[in-house]
């Protein structure tokens, strides 16, 4: 939820502080471009925190550092320095899908898999839609740009401190060496939900070998390519298409509207009804997703959306048609993004289960931070925002023909541990998966 409510706020930022400091659209497309920069710092890094120290202190640390410097965004005296603490606000909140993911994968049996993580994900339309309602609510009521950052302050302090009860991940432990620990997880688990006691068998462990800090980082990195190149390739791909399309929308949609003619706050309501809509795409994709396949579905979602966007692109001055096809893009968009958190969250073993998707999340991030720059200061100016969306469309189905291609269903399938790395690696249809 803070992860969309962030996101989305880059998108009501710009507006304010467009009109606030008298930005050029170069200056404020660094707004979303710095705190995406970060996230993706974020999300690499606490991923491989949660891949070598553990998913509990990296699930504990993330939203204070975010936290801290979204206050420290809210008292900045001009866009340099609001950028710089964006930027840090990122790193810190980069961390939490990475490291959330993986964490909840490992204490979920793999029949229900798919369906939890999917409905994970039901919480960031409803962060953009909290967003965009509050922010439209605080601007109108005392026309303080500052207000929206400072509203999400809080509720994040709570959450650190909530997080802090939640136990280590009994597959990271078993993946250290640690069974002693691990045991005591799993029986503790047992005993609070009441279930019956009775004789398990753990997985042998295995140590990822890598050494600690920035060695690790590079470590990591090297160790998720080696892994199945083919794969993260497709990996990398299918979030950077994908995410930078909806990234684009999200954060930039309020200023075409108000562009095309709409009033500010009516801007922000119909983004918040984009993003509110999105629950039903959640719950779509729940439901779906067992039943399609992870590849199937995610083909149809995003590129159904990518045509809804350009639809909406070349209408987007007329109210009668611009509202039901943001509210359509806000669906479809949201049946594909829970999908692709899943299924690459699904492509990699234990030992880099939490890196591996955090560096396809840490490009994405850098894609959708760089992409605006050239998306609001050279495309849109020479093919237009129709032909713009259109080629990033193209882009959205060459990684998605690349996925038909290199990347194996995880449907049904167990999680690999640090035991099944070798055979997913060896040749034939038994490395495949």
């Amino acid at each position: 939820m803070f992860d969309a409510w962030d996101v989305a706020l880059n998108g009501v930022m710009i507006p304010l502080l467009t009109a606030e400091w008298g930005l050029e659209r170069s200056e404020a497309a660094w707004i979303g471009t710095a705190n995406l920069i970060g996230m993706g710092v974020g999300a690499f890094l606490w991923g491989t925190v949660a891949d070598r120290l553990g998913r509990k202190k990296a699930f504990t640390l993330t939203l204070l550092v975010f936290s801290v410097f979204t206050l420290a965004g809210a008292l900045a005296p001009s866009i340099g320095w609001f950028a710089f603490f964006r930027f840090l606000a990122g790193i810190g909140l980069g961390g939490t899908i990475p490291v959330d993911y993986a964490l909840v994968s490992e204490f979920t049996p793999r029949h229900l898999r798919g369906r939890v993580l999917t409905a994970m994900d039901g919480w960031w339309p409803v962060g953009a839609a909290l967003c965009g309602l509050v922010s439209a609510w605080l601007v109108a009521t005392w026309g303080d740009w500052r207000l929206p950052l400072l509203a999400m302050v809080l509720p994040a302090l709570l959450v650190f401190l909530v997080r802090r009860g939640v136990p280590e991940s009994p597959f990271y432990l078993m993946s250290r060496g640690r069974e002693a620990e691990a045991r005591a997880v799993v029986d503790t688990l047992v005993e609070d939900t009441g279930a019956e006691r009775r004789e398990y068998t753990m997985p042998e462990a295995a140590g990822s070998g890598l050494g600690g800090g920035l060695q690790a980082v590079g470590e990591q990195l090297v160790a998720v390519w080696r892994h199945l190149p083919k794969v993260t390739a497709v990996a990398w791909a299918l979030f950077c298409s994908i995410m930078l399309t909806y990234y684009l929308a999200l954060q930039w949609l309020p200023t075409f509207l108000v562009e095309a003619g709409h009033e500010q706050s009516r801007a922000f309501v119909m983004t918040s009804g984009m993003a509110a809509v999105g629950l039903l795409g959640v719950v779509a994709s729940a439901v779906l997703v067992e039943r399609t396949g992870r590849r199937r579905l995610l083909a149809v979602s995003s590129l159904a959306s990518c045509a809804v966007l350009v639809w909406l692109s070349s209408v987007l001055g007329v109210p009668a048609a611009a509202l039901p096809l943001v509210l359509l893009f806000g669906f479809l968009v949201q049946v594909a993004v829970p999908v692709l958190y899943t299924y690459v969250t699904e492509l990699y073993p234990t030992t880099l289960r939490a890196s591996g998707f955090g560096w396809a999340s840490a490009a994405s991030r850098v894609a959708a931070g760089v992409g605006p720059l050239l998306f609001v200061g050279w495309l849109v100016p020479m093919l237009g925002l129709t032909g713009a969306f259109v080629l990033t469309g193209l882009l959205v189905a060459l990684s998605l023909a690349a996925m038909a291609v290199a990347a194996p269903e995880t449907a049904g399938e167990h999680l690999a541990g640090a035991e099944d790395e070798a055979a997913r690696e060896s040749p034939g249809p038994a490395g495949r998966r």
